[in-house]
């Protein structure tokens, strides 16, 4: 299975089910990756594990695949949302992809005073989060939550999810020591402000509510993409599955 290509397939696996690929994958398959026809792929669909399947036909833009065997179990991610400040293009592209390598449930892009860019592409997202759990291996992929302004974030907060603010304003406990004390088993989410930084009146509104616990990433002035990762790291070192090894492969 080490060498077979993943696809994400949006649809029921079990043994005997025929798919056709959706156009782009099929391109992928019979134009990029040039396999043919008996040829096998792993495919995935967030819920019924991994399968191998075997290539049925190949023409062009169309691709049949007949699910044969499932290879891997279903499991699961650790209960951890990014919420995020949207940045450049660019950047932003790099915060979801690797996000998603890092494990994360779901994507949430908030709205700040200071957010640069507000108009988002969930669509967009969605094809890059699937990309990238194809990649590393997921067995899932993130939900991507659409755009809110961050007083209707709050507003919305579930209680029961405690929320890591990166204050980059100082005062904040060291991020390793501020997860240490944390509960391993609660729903947790990081929120990391824009560009410019929280704007002074948001962090107070922030550091008031009951589910909110502010983290410091150390003293140098990180940019926003740099901290989502770095905080997502130490939260998965510390409290996530960083701690289960790779599998054999």
């Amino acid at each position: 299975m080490a060498n077979l290509i993943r696809l994400f397939i949006d649809g029921a696996l079990a043994t005997g089910n025929q798919l056709d690929l959706r156009e782009d994958q099929a391109h992928y398959v019979n134009n990029v990756m040039r396999l043919q026809a008996e040829d096998r792929v792993a495919v995935f669909n967030g819920c019924d594990g991994e399968w191998q399947a075997r290539i049925v036909s190949a023409r062009k833009k169309k691709c049949l695949i007949e699910v044969e065997d499932k290879t891997r179990d279903q499991d699961g991610c650790p209960d951890l949302w990014l919420v995020f400040a949207p940045i450049k293009k660019q950047r932003m592209d790099f915060i979801v992809e690797k996000a998603t390598e890092l494990g994360v449930a779901a994507l949430v892009p908030v709205i700040t005073q200071r957010t640069i860019t507000s108009r988002i592409n969930t669509e967009r997202l969605h094809a890059q989060v699937i990309e990238a759990s194809e990649q590393c291996e997921r067995l899932n992929i993130p939900a991507i939550k659409e755009a809110v302004s961050l007083a209707q974030l709050i507003k919305d907060w579930p209680q029961e999810r405690r929320l890591f603010v990166l204050n980059e304003q100082g005062g904040a406990p060291a991020i390793n020591l501020g997860l240490q004390n944390a509960d391993s088993q609660e729903p947790a989410a990081i929120l990391v402000g824009p560009e410019g930084g929280f704007d002074p009146s948001e962090l107070d509104l922030l550091l008031k509510l009951p589910f909110v616990t502010p983290l410091s990433i150390g003293p140098r002035i990180l940019r926003a993409d740099t901290a989502a990762l770095a905080a997502l790291s130490c939260w998965q070192s510390v409290l996530g599955d960083w701690q289960t090894p790779l599998r054999e492969r």
